[in-house]
């Protein structure tokens, strides 16, 4: 709609200097003095470089919109067949201060800092594989002889910076960028080892496991176990696999 309007003001703006145009073409014929020959030749120059710019200006408006060409090539590294089961999921706003301080030329004081705000999502659960256990078809119990504790599924993060402040000769980089959003990732970590996201995932497997067992007509025999590594989180397997 605004464009419309835009081409209608070029158009009366080209009519009207084809009317100016022409009278000055008539002063032209008209004139009695070099001077005045002179004067009206630069008018009209300028009214027809006026038109030529008005025309350009048009054309840029209605010009067809730019071609975009995108291309990917993605490629699987590995791929392999998991059990793992989430039991527990946790959203965490973690506000996280970056600030670095440095001196140009060893005496010169420079400082950059940064707010950043971390939205993320925190999956806790567990990996079947590392699980052993004894079954007794006789007297239809299982027990737990080793049980893992809650490991990070993953972590979704999202980062919003606020406040930045940086000097001319002391800018943030993208190292320092990668560096501020793994830093404010582990202190999301943090809080999740602190928070109850453990105690819920072990509590919420231990119903898992009593109720699919009660299905087959088994007893889970040592439920306890599975409490024992409640307050903890599996880090190496994380640290291994963000």
């Amino acid at each position: 709609m605004a464009s419309n309007k835009f081409r209608i003001i070029l158009w009366s703006v080209g009519i009207l200097l084809l009317i100016f145009l022409g009278f000055f073409l008539y002063q032209l014929t008209q004139a009695e003095s070099v001077n005045s020959v002179m004067t009206l030749l630069m008018l009209v120059l300028g009214l027809i470089l006026g038109g030529v710019i008005a025309f350009l200006a048009s054309k840029k408006l209605t010009a067809d919109p730019a071609v975009v060409k995108e291309s990917s090539h993605t490629v699987a590294e590995s791929m392999r067949k998991v059990f793992k089961i989430v039991s527990a999921e946790g959203h965490f706003n973690e506000i996280y201060n970056y600030e670095e301080s440095s001196k140009i030329f060893n005496f010169i004081p420079s400082k950059k800092k940064a707010l950043v705000i971390i939205q993320a999502k925190v999956l806790v659960g567990y990996d079947f594989e590392k699980f052993k256990w004894q079954i007794d078809e006789q007297n239809r119990t299982v027990k737990l002889v080793d049980f893992p504790a809650p490991e990070i599924i993953s972590t979704e993060t999202d980062y919003k910076y606020y406040n930045i402040e940086e000097q001319f000769f002391n800018l943030f980089s993208k190292d320092d960028l990668a560096k501020v959003q793994q830093n404010g990732k582990q202190q999301v970590i943090e809080a999740a080892k602190k928070s109850h996201l453990p105690e819920v995932a072990a509590e919420q497997m231990r119903t898992l496991l009593t109720e699919l067992l009660a299905g087959k007509n088994f007893v889970l025999e040592n439920p306890a176990k599975i409490a024992e590594t409640k307050n903890l989180i599996d880090y190496r397997k994380m640290n291994g696999s963000q």
